[in-house]
């Protein structure tokens, strides 16, 4: 069985250590962990990790934020991966810092990444991981926290977090999204 598990972010050093590259940042601590290397590929970088007679390919969409769909539903076709083997994986402004949630659909939640994911696909019908990045932002500076760095104590947290989601990535692909959200979601 095959998994697409992408991580949304920003491409370019400017990018790199924002909230809203946390995608980017959990898929290249997954591959760090597993000691496996991203390539660059069409539309993103790529890296494969064989797991339990499972393949996972990851994702590093190139294609910026909000144009996500292209690369995803390009290489859901390529590796002729179903829907349902897709893992999104996300900042949410929603949930506070450091805070997992999985879910196997559901709405844009106004992420500009998901919103175009969703408009290429044709439907929400995809699991997604969202790691909270808190809300502590001026209304209408939405933009500034997303895009702004990890305060040092958030950063003092990441690891564990981020360790985290390397093991609900690899039980989505082992025991399934409904086993992987009750064990980890609220936790």
């Amino acid at each position: 069985m095959k998994y697409l598990v992408v991580g949304l972010g920003n491409i370019g050093s400017e990018y790199e250590d924002t909230r809203h590259n946390i995608g980017f940042k959990i898929v290249d601590a997954f591959c760090k962990a597993s000691t496996i290397l991203f390539e660059p590929n069409k539309l993103g970088d790529t890296a494969t990790y064989k797991f339990k007679g499972r393949t996972f390919i990851l994702l590093k969409p190139s294609t910026y934020m909000n144009l996500s769909g292209k690369a995803v539903n390009y290489y859901l076709q390529k590796e002729k991966i179903s829907q349902e083997n897709l893992l999104v994986i996300t900042d949410d402004i929603a949930l506070p810092f450091g805070t997992l949630r999985l879910k196997g659909k559901g709405s844009d939640g106004g992420h500009n990444g998901l919103k175009d994911i969703i408009k290429v696909l044709g439907n929400a019908n995809f699991a997604r991981l969202r790691f909270g990045v808190g809300s502590d932002f001026v209304q209408g500076k939405q933009i500034n926290h997303v895009l702004g760095n990890f305060a040092p104590e958030e950063q003092n947290q990441m690891g564990e977090r981020i360790e985290k989601t390397n093991e609900i990535i690899k039980g989505f692909g082992t025991i399934g999204l409904g086993r992987t959200m009750s064990s980890f979601n609220g936790k």
